[in-house]
């Protein structure tokens, strides 16, 4: 053990790519907990529409981290052996589909977004509050879109920063947009809800605009001339498209299946829900560490599988296994102990129902337990066996256990048991992440997942399989 962890390079390089992914993400989550918060003084009709529009882009941003995700396999596995046109070429490709997938879910925002929130809850106030802000946080979407794949693209050639930087701008722009015009302050309009919305969408499209203006004056790799990015060859699109495809529908099925636990949570009570809106919201924060670590690990390697040094991945692999369950256990544990004081910030305008309130100090404790068991296979599906180069085998881990087991027996919970809410919050967890845990860990020490796109990847995995006295496959 002391030996897999004393290694300064791995470290220094671990800690460079997490820190600023990590914060980058913390302020994010940060962007959306402080809309809750400021929502939350609305009431709880307020609070629980905004919750179920979120999820509306929230199912978006998981089609996205697909296309993301396979654009860093790509573009770090190249970023190994330095080819830029290739990197270029595939990034072109991925900001094209990004583009096409948040057009779609802009167009239903703005022309159903009745039937939208209509999904979620039958109750008029709500829909009526969740139409007025959906309509408008809808003109957000093509700037997060690209937001996302210009971010992905910067952290796979390990240039952190600049999303960071945004971020944290954006971040702060929105706390402010948010108290004027929510609460109609610093000369601004009193717009409530819409104000939410309205901050949300100056916000992203600013955030867009500062990548491209920075890139700009760094002369990064999104910078090049137009054509190059949008050169690639009919080879290239059926290479990104055979290896996005898995990722995709793994990340859209799985956001699908989780859209449909918020359709059936949605329509146990909006109460329920706005409880389950605040947990999501620490979820979020809890969530920025392993974002980082993650990433770090999906870059480092990706980068090591592109350039054929295979025991390098495999050493990496290691060691990111073990680091994230045992920061995911201290994590759980902090939550439990101030699981009280952080629901209670939602509450500091007593406009949030007592029962809202002690579901969501429940659910805290519920969340709690699953996320260690939630963070193992993320870590595996997400940055090892993708960066590695199977983006298959993970998509059929998390969509048996989503599809095959944890939906049914929520809905059969609900709908044939009549179980309460909180009980089929235990159930969506556990029946999902456990098993999904078992088929994690018995595929990594097969390392079938080393699968390099690379020329140089192929021959090191030609290399590393004679050395280990196993045929290539």
């Amino acid at each position: 053990m002391t030996k897999l962890f004393n290694d300064k390079n791995f470290w220094k390089t671990a800690i460079k790519l997490t820190i600023p992914v990590a914060l980058q993400n913390l302020l994010i989550s940060s962007f959306s907990l402080v809309d809750t918060l400021f929502v939350s003084s609305l009431g709880t009709v307020a609070l629980s529409s905004v919750g179920m529009c979120g999820q509306w882009a929230w199912l978006m941003n998981m089609i996205l981290i697909g296309f993301c995700s396979a654009t860093t396999l790509f573009v770090s596995q190249f970023w190994g052996i330095k080819d830029k046109t290739s990197i270029r070429h595939y990034s072109g490709i991925s900001i094209i589909f990004c583009l096409f997938v948040s057009l779609i879910f802009t167009a239903s925002g703005l022309f159903v977004p009745r039937l939208v929130v209509r999904m979620f809850n039958s109750n008029p106030d709500v829909i009526s509050t969740g139409i007025s802000y959906l309509r408008l946080v809808a003109l957000s979407y093509i700037p997060i879109a690209l937001t996302n794949i210009l971010s992905a693209i910067l952290r796979a050639v390990e240039n952190v920063k600049i999303p960071m930087y945004v971020s944290g701008i954006t971040t702060f722009l929105n706390i402010f947009l948010d108290y004027a015009l929510i609460f109609g302050k610093l000369g601004m309009p009193r717009l409530e809800i819409k104000g939410a919305a309205l901050a949300t969408v100056i916000s992203a499209w600013v955030g867009v605009v500062m990548i491209v203006v920075i890139s700009l004056f760094q002369r990064n790799i999104l910078v090049t001339k137009k054509r190059l990015f949008f050169a690639f060859t009919k080879r290239e699109i059926k290479s990104y498209i055979k290896k996005a495809t898995p990722v995709v529908l793994n990340e859209g099925m799985w956001g699908a299946g989780t859209f449909l636990y918020n359709i059936v949570f949605g329509n146990m009570g909006y109460e329920y829900f706005s409880a389950l809106t605040i947990v999501r919201s620490f979820e979020n924060i809890s969530f920025v560490i392993f974002i980082g670590i993650c990433s770090a690990a999906s870059v480092m390697i990706g980068k090591s599988v592109g350039k054929g040094k295979i025991e390098r991945a495999i050493m990496d692999s290691k060691r990111f296994s073990i680091i994230v369950p045992a920061v995911a256990v201290i994590v759980a544990l902090i939550i439990v102990v101030f699981r009280h004081q952080l629901v209670s910030i939602f509450n500091m305008g007593n406009n949030i129902s007592q029962l809202t309130i002690d579901t969501a100090v429940v659910l805290m404790i519920i969340y709690a337990f699953a996320f260690p068991f939630r963070m193992f296979p993320y870590l595996q599906i997400v940055s090892i066996f993708r960066s590695g180069g199977d983006t298959v085998t993970g998509a059929k881990f998390e969509l048996a256990g989503l599809w095959l087991i944890s939906v049914p027996a929520t809905l059969i919970s609900v709908y044939v048991f009549k179980v309460p809410f909180v009980v089929a919050f235990l159930i969506m967890y556990l029946f999902e992440d456990i098993p999904k845990d078992i088929f994690c860990i018995k595929f990594y020490l097969s390392k079938k997942w080393i699968k390099p796109v690379t020329k140089e990847g192929k021959l090191g995995l030609e290399e590393y399989n004679k050395r280990i006295g196993k045929k290539s496959e």
